[in-house]
């Protein structure tokens, strides 16, 4: 999602194939060993798979609000975020394969983070400015993730803040883009392109 919301916003568009990942498509194992998604290839022949460095090469392309300026601070977040938190998410959100510890063991180590970001919060409507910069839609969607694990304890948990800023997002026009479902690619379809620009294709 993150990556998308990055292209969204510096109107860069792209060919989109959307992968089934337990149908792993041989032309998206070719061009990464990760075979995760998303995975960005340019016409100069360089793959980019990871969501955050999409992001940074889009805003590369076209930054109307000057995002890149706010990149050494997100980095940090970021790091963060893909670190400790991410862990402790895909241990919350998937507890059944992680039984060494009780899933309430896993949210607490996720709150580290959640209040961090609340505190943050506290004295700005963003994360890093009075508009909204790489940062937020960097983090966005893992605290959605995290939030919609059990949503009666978080929509009742004390991050306030960490809650307004979360459900701005939800109700944003961008995350309404990003979010529209796509057929299954396969070889021969016609082409699609996200965000659908007249003009403009990484």
């Amino acid at each position: 999602m993150r990556a998308r919301l990055g292209l969204l916003y510096a109107n860069v568009s792209c060919e989109l194939r959307e992968v089934v990942l337990r149908e792993k498509p041989t032309e998206m194992l070719a061009l990464s060993e990760k075979a995760t998604v998303p995975v960005l290839h340019l016409p100069n022949g360089q793959v980019i798979d990871e969501s955050y460095d999409i992001i940074k090469w889009a805003i590369r392309q076209n930054d109307p609000d000057h995002w890149q300026e706010f990149i050494p601070k997100t980095d940090y977040l970021v790091s963060e975020n893909d670190g400790s938190f991410k862990m402790a998410l895909d241990r919350y959100k998937y507890a059944s394969r992680f039984p060494e510890q009780p899933p309430h063991i896993y949210r607490e180590q996720g709150e580290v983070f959640l209040h961090k970001l609340d505190q943050i919060l506290q004295n700005s409507p963003f994360l890093l400015s009075e508009k909204q910069t790489i940062a937020d839609i960097a983090l966005f969607p893992f605290i959605r993730q995290f939030a919609h694990v059990d949503k009666e304890w978080f929509f009742n948990a004390p991050y306030l803040h960490l809650r307004r800023w979360l459900q701005h997002h939800i109700n944003s026009a961008s995350f309404k883009k990003v979010m529209k479902k796509y057929p299954k690619w396969h070889i021969g379809d016609n082409t699609v392109y996200f965000p659908d620009l007249d003009q403009g294709s990484c």
